[in-house]
């Protein structure tokens, strides 16, 4: 199915389209056609967007980061290797 746009074209872009028009003899479709062409790969190949901090593992616990019970003893010496509760110098 074929489809006519119409694209109001500010001067830098206009004298882009002229130049690709002159200097590789495509009709002015030709070029849009080409550029479209060229924009879809760039964007199919594009990296996905990654948000920082979205969690990229899923921990199967739905209440993870309201459930306070998750967090008892988080951060205390005793869950340390070897550590027997006591709390000392350095780690």
């Amino acid at each position: 199915m074929k489809a006519t746009i119409q694209a109001r074209l500010d001067e830098e872009t206009q004298a882009a389209l002229n130049l690709l028009v002159r200097c590789h003899g495509l009709k002015p479709s030709e070029v849009v056609r080409q550029g479209i062409r060229l924009v879809v790969k760039q964007v199919e190949s594009a990296k996905p967007v990654e948000i920082i901090g979205l969690g990229k593992y899923d921990s199967g616990l739905a209440d993870l980061s309201t459930n306070k019970k998750y967090m008892e003893g988080f951060g205390s010496h005793s869950r340390m290797k070897g550590e027997s509760g006591k709390k000392g110098k350095g780690r």
